[in-house]
């Protein structure tokens, strides 16, 4: 079983930025996918960012250019710094690992923007 575990939300004003962090439990951490995800229109959860295993980036077209995924194998954990942000960025942000045994998520973690 995987553990995710999210922190570094909080409350910013639009145009600053955050640094999100997400810690797995486990030894499949350096063969999986990671990805950050939050909610949009007609969708539970729309992926943000993702990373995987062999450090392959991709991103929504909506945070391009302001948000950096990355992964620190060593450390379990995979990083999402968001700059520039904007009111409409306002979400819960949900971690994910994509593994050998399956999708796990994070609990969430809340990130509001205020204008």
């Amino acid at each position: 079983q995987v553990q995710l575990v999210e922190s570094g939300g909080g409350l910013v004003q639009a145009g600053g930025s955050l640094r999100l962090s997400c810690a797995a439990s486990g030894s499949i951490f350096s063969i999986s996918t990671m990805g950050w995800y939050r909610p949009a229109p007609g969708k539970e959860r729309d992926m943000v960012a993702r990373v995987t295993s062999d450090g392959t980036t991709n991103y929504a077209d909506s945070v391009k250019g302001r948000f950096t995924i990355s992964r620190d194998n060593a450390a379990n954990t995979v990083y999402l710094q968001m700059n520039a942000l904007k009111p409409e960025d306002t979400a819960v942000y949900y971690c994910a690992l994509v593994g050998p045994s399956g999708r796990f998520w994070g609990q969430g973690t809340q990130v509001t923007v205020s204008s």
